[in-house]
């Protein structure tokens, strides 16, 4: 894979782990302040997210 690819899908891993975080932490009432605060349903979507972007990382860092 061609280095330049591979830091775009580091990058956007990279995102999708942090908004994956962002929503994990809303849905289990921790980052209060949005509409997702406290609904279960932002949990499972982070925690998917949270997965699918390390997935990305893990497959950009392959040799």
């Amino acid at each position: 894979m061609h280095s330049t690819i591979k830091v775009i899908l580091k990058g956007l891993a990279v995102l999708l782990m942090l908004a994956g975080g962002v929503w994990f932490l809303q849905g289990i009432n921790i980052l209060p302040g949005s509409y997702m605060t406290g609904d279960p349903q932002w949990t499972i979507n982070g925690g998917i997210a949270l997965l699918i972007g390390a997935g990305l990382f893990w497959f950009a860092n392959r040799k």
